[in-house]
């Protein structure tokens, strides 16, 4: 749940403080597409490919790296000093999201019966509907009062929870022999996706 919270807090928290980092970057807000477009692309191209790691690795291993790759994609979104190191750390944080939401929902699958399925599946998707409530007014609060890496580094301590409640409760679930990775298939998928 703490996941979900900051993977959809993270998506709606930087879009009102869009015109404070076109100016602190120098650059045209207009370009800031990118920065939003980046990370949206890279959750695109790679939530795919999370079923097979999760069966691969272990729910409990992609889970937590998930989290850990999206603290350090937002650690270093929140340092960065030109738009371009902050479209590469922003796919980096896609990355991380990508892998945490589908992973997420195969451990409540694979935990839960089916009886009890919709009333887990609900518990889990209620901090996630918060998030988008909170971004734009948290978003606006830290440009007005505070600077505006606040709004990346807001995900570390949420990330640092989220990881010490993955190693502490989550299952890990894994298949003794997954089959290989469609690379083919992948490559076509995340090629047509992008373009």
């Amino acid at each position: 749940a703490v996941a979900f919270f900051m993977e959809s807090l993270d998506i709606t928290i930087l879009n009102t403080a869009v015109p404070t980092i076109a100016q602190a970057l120098g650059v045209m807000p207009l370009s800031m597409k990118a920065v939003l477009a980046s990370y949206t692309l890279s959750l695109a191209v790679f939530i795919p490919i999370s079923g097979w790691m999760a069966d691969r690795f272990g729910t409990r291993k992609v889970f937590a790296s998930a989290i850990g790759t999206f603290i350090l994609g937002s650690m270093l979104c929140g340092i960065s000093t030109n738009i371009h190191a902050l479209v590469a750390c922003r796919v980096l944080q896609g990355c991380g999201g990508a892998m945490m939401l589908p992973v997420g929902r195969i451990v409540i699958a694979r935990t839960f019966a089916k009886s009890e399925l919709i009333r887990a599946m609900s518990f889990v998707a209620i901090p996630g509907l918060i998030g988008p409530m909170l971004g734009p007014v948290a978003g606006g609060f830290i440009v007005d009062y505070f600077h505006w890496s606040l709004i990346f580094f807001v995900n570390i301590p949420i990330g640092l929870i989220g990881l010490f409640m993955a190693y502490r409760h989550l299952p890990n679930y894994h298949l003794d022999k997954s089959p290989p990775l469609d690379i083919k298939g992948l490559l076509m998928f995340s090629s047509s996706i992008t373009l």
